[in-house]
C-alpha cells in the first residue's frame, strides 16, 4: 500500500511539473510568435517567412496536444475519469505535425529553440502516453522507474 501511495505522489508530481513546463513554454511561444518575433520574421526572405509561420503553428498545436493529455492525466488523478477512459483515442496524445529540420537550422535562434523544446516535450509525453496503453491499462511510468531501480540494485 506504501509504494502504490509513493508511487501515485511520484506520479502526480511528474504530471504537475510536465504541465507547468507546458503552459510556461506556451506563453513563451505565444509571446515570441505573436510579438516578439516579428523583427526576426520580417528579416527573412518571404519563403522563410512562411515557413516560420507554418513552425509556429506546428509549435502551437503540439504544446495543445501535450496540454490535453496532461490536462486528462489531471482528472483521472482527480477521480473525474476512469483510467480505462483515458484510452479512448479521443483523449490520447495524437499525433504531432513534424518540422523541416532544414527549415528549421535556418531560421532564428529564439524560433529554433522553442521549436526543438515543443518537439522534445512532446516526445517525452508520447513516451507516457505509449507507456500507458502498451498493456491496455494504464501504467504508471514512476512505477515503471522504480522496477528498473529495483532491477538494478
Amino acid at each position: 500500500m506504501e509504494e502504490t501511495s509513493i508511487e501515485s505522489r511520484l506520479q502526480r508530481h511528474l504530471i504537475d511539473t510536465l504541465y507547468v513546463e507546458a503552459m510556461v513554454l506556451a506563453d513563451e511561444a505565444r509571446t515570441y510568435f505573436d510579438e516578439g518575433g516579428r523583427i526576426d520574421r520580417d528579416s527573412l526572405d518571404p519563403m522563410s517567412r512562411v515557413g516560420f509561420s507554418c513552425e509556429s503553428l506546428k509549435v502551437t498545436t503540439r504544446l495543445m496536444h501535450v496540454i490535453a493529455w496532461l490536462l486528462t492525466q489531471r482528472a483521472i488523478d482527480a477521480g473525474e475519469m476512469s483510467a480505462r477512459d483515458a484510452l479512448d483515442p479521443s483523449r490520447r496524445l495524437g499525433p504531432a505535425p513534424n518540422s523541416d529540420h532544414a527549415l528549421v537550422a535556418s531560421l532564428p535562434t529564439a524560433a529554433r529553440d522553442l521549436i526543438n523544446t515543443s518537439i522534445d516535450l512532446f516526445r517525452r509525453t508520447e513516451r507516457l502516453d505509449a507507456q500507458q496503453s502498451a498493456v491496455g491499462q494504464i501504467d504508471s511510468p514512476v512505477h515503471a522507474m522504480l522496477d528498473r531501480l529495483a532491477y538494478s540494485l
